[in-house]
């Protein structure tokens, strides 16, 4: 059984410091319970971790590879994703690859936690399907303008140069859906072109700072 007199050690793994930043912060209310081990990666984690939470903000959610990457790695006993998309697909992908989680994001950091705390134990849990918007404290590029998580996460990944198809594929919605998320994009940030909104995109922080699976990588 694993330890229950310490804190549980989490690597959180996502490309944007914002993302990460939130979520550590939302997180550290229950420093007795949670330690976090690793947000800012110019060195690699060194130590084992008990959870590696992969946060689904402009990841490649349908890349099947990233979430190998992060199970094969003896660094990371467990693997949780920590996301708003309950595909079906994408939580059967996960589980058959070895995540021994599949977490909403509009779970409260207390039930969160908990759940954290759960898979610690050997469990594996999958939240219910998400009904509300993100949890309070959690935080993403263009929230102090309006977006919302799933618009600034539509935006991070057409300022990545991902075309519509692209990101329908990515995020498992419709490419109506995208199409609409685009449109409100649009009038939020006052641009009238994908060109206008990529680099409304660059400007304001909407480009990865850092390629973190690539520590992960055996």
């Amino acid at each position: 059984m694993p330890p229950t007199n310490r804190p549980i050690t989490v690597a959180l793994v996502d490309d944007y410091d914002v993302v990460l930043v939130g979520v550590a912060h939302m997180l550290s209310p229950y420093r007795d319970r949670i330690v976090i081990a690793e947000i800012d990666t110019n060195e690699a984690v060194a130590d084992v971790v008990d959870i590696a939470l992969y946060d689904s903000f402009a990841q490649p959610e349908s890349d099947r590879g990233e979430i190998s990457v992060l199970v094969d790695n003896p660094r990371a006993r467990r693997v949780v994703i920590y996301t708003w998309n309950f595909h079906p697909d994408l939580i059967d992908t996960a589980l058959h690859k070895g995540a021994h989680g599949y977490l909403s994001k509009t779970l409260p950091a207390r039930d969160l936690v908990t759940a954290l705390e759960a898979v610690h134990a050997g469990e594996t849990v999958v939240s219910e399907a998400p009904r509300t918007r993100s949890a309070p404290g959690l935080d993403w590029p263009g929230r102090g303008e309006g977006l919302t998580d799933r618009e600034a996460e539509i935006l991070a990944l057409i300022t990545q140069g991902k075309s519509n198809a692209d990101v329908a594929a990515l995020t498992f919605l419709s490419p109506n859906t995208v199409k609409s998320y685009i449109r409100a994009i649009y009038r939020k940030i006052d641009v009238a072109s994908r060109t206008q909104a990529v680099l409304w995109g660059v400007n304001h922080g909407f480009t990865p700072d850092h390629d973190r699976i690539q520590h992960w990588r055996s």
